[in-house]
């Protein structure tokens, strides 16, 4: 069953609507391991995607395998604060539509919603590869139209988590894609804000 569990990760990218109704099962212990990893993951891949880690390499005398090593420290507890932070109002806005679903399932629909932004993390290491640690500094060669594209990648990314959590919302719920979206906004509305600010 854990290993369902597994294949469920990737299966929420086509057919979500029937994982999330899966989450009704009170199996939570077969669904910790992909949750962590996937936790873990969405962290890096967010924490790579702040201003600090764009100038990283300006500010510090770091080599790949420091900033490799700090990626993970960081994204780490960027993944578990949010997991919780993002969670709760998850959970809250859920509570206001009308869910009697737990602070542990709300989280666990979110951790399931954010496996696309656990997949940029692959965007990240071809990134890498192209421009090698240019990202992370000012100036260097991830210029133009290319570093367009890869940022777009990211804000899609992210834009995917929200249309899977309101979908996940729906399915576990059975509530109208409205009542859904209604219950998503508390934790929309933090990465947006964050976003809009990043952009700006």
């Amino acid at each position: 069953m854990q290993r369902e569990w597994w294949k469920r990760t990737l299966l929420v990218l086509r057919r979500p609507g029937e994982v999330f109704a899966a989450l009704r099962a009170e199996d939570d212990d077969l669904r910790s391991e992909p949750l962590l990893a996937i936790v873990l993951l969405a962290g890096i891949a967010a924490v790579l995607g702040t201003n600090a880690f764009a100038h990283a390499l300006d500010d510090f005398e770091l080599d790949g395998l420091t900033l490799a090593v700090v990626a993970f420290i960081a994204g780490g507890l960027y993944g578990l604060v949010g997991y919780f932070l993002l969670g709760f109002l998850v959970y809250a806005g859920a509570r206001a539509a009308g869910s009697d679903a737990s602070f542990g399932r709300a989280r666990q629909i979110l951790g399931f919603a954010v496996v696309p932004l656990a997949l940029s993390l692959l965007v990240w290491l071809l990134r890498i590869a192209i421009y090698g640690l240019d990202p992370f500094r000012t100036g260097g060669s991830d210029t133009g139209a290319g570093n367009h594209l890869f940022e777009a990648i990211e804000v899609a990314a992210l834009v995917w988590c929200g249309g899977l959590l309101v979908v996940g919302l729906r399915a576990y719920h059975g509530w109208s894609i409205a009542r859904a979206l209604a219950a998503a906004i508390p934790a929309l509305a933090l990465p947006a804000l964050a976003l809009l600010s990043a952009l700006g």
